[in-house]
């Protein structure tokens, strides 16, 4: 991975700032900061969004705040089980994205960037109250707070028996989900509920990619393991 530097304005003409930033022309790179100047970024990556917003443009913050709030709460809350923490969380991760503006650097997509934010919050946060939590407080797979959907799929023809079944087939799932060693229980919510790909796990996790296979293979024969009475 890349550590150049970052030119104060972020995707010069020609110059490689980042592995994941492309090089552009001098019109290019013209016509992206013309854009910007005037609150249009749906010609920039979300890392040049970024760079934008390291240079002063508030309104690059907005974008990205819209476009992966919804989403970082869904992840806190499956990693912390509660909904008003989970939006205090992903506040405090919008925060440090905000407080980082001056120090980002474009080494890797920001999505990978703000998942390890959100990761090492919702880690230490369970660290942190790992005594204060209940089994009462555990929802892994309840219905999403704001969408109403449930992440896994759900019995379209439900009958009595059928609900029993789903429900207790729910259940196995976040327990042994829950009961899964950290760094495994972090890669399978990325992979299962975000869809996250082995390399930006890694990323984020700080893994190779053949070593984010390996931790969720292992995670999931564990989970086939446990849930094969539900299969």
């Amino acid at each position: 991975m890349g550590t150049l530097a970052i030119q104060p304005t972020g995707y010069e003409a020609g110059e490689r700032v980042g592995s994941v930033i492309a090089e552009l022309t001098p019109e290019q790179a013209a016509k992206r900061r013309e854009a910007a100047a005037r609150g249009d970024f749906r010609e920039l990556s979300d890392a040049e969004v970024m760079l934008e917003l390291k240079t002063g443009n508030l309104q690059a913050f907005d974008v990205l705040l819209a476009k992966y709030r919804r989403q970082i709460v869904h992840f806190m809350f499956r990693m912390v089980h509660n909904q008003a923490i989970a939006e205090e969380l992903a506040q405090e991760v919008f925060l440090r994205v905000y407080r980082s503006r001056e120090t980002y650097r474009a080494e890797a997509r920001f999505s990978t960037w703000l998942y390890r934010i959100a990761t090492n919050l919702g880690v230490n946060h369970a660290r942190d109250t790992r005594y204060e939590r209940s089994a009462q407080t555990v929802y892994l797979d309840d219905p999403d707070p704001e969408t109403g959907t449930k992440p896994d799929v759900a019995d379209s023809t439900p009958n009595v028996e059928s609900e029993i079944l789903q429900d207790e087939r729910m259940q196995a799932i976040r327990n042994h989900v829950l009961a899964l060693p950290e760094r495994q229980r972090t890669a399978v919510l990325m992979h299962k509920y975000e869809g996250l790909d082995y390399k930006q796990i890694g990323e984020v996790l700080k893994l190779s990619e053949s070593a984010t296979k390996s931790l969720l293979f292992r995670a999931y024969q564990t989970l086939r393991e446990k849930l094969k009475d539900f299969v």
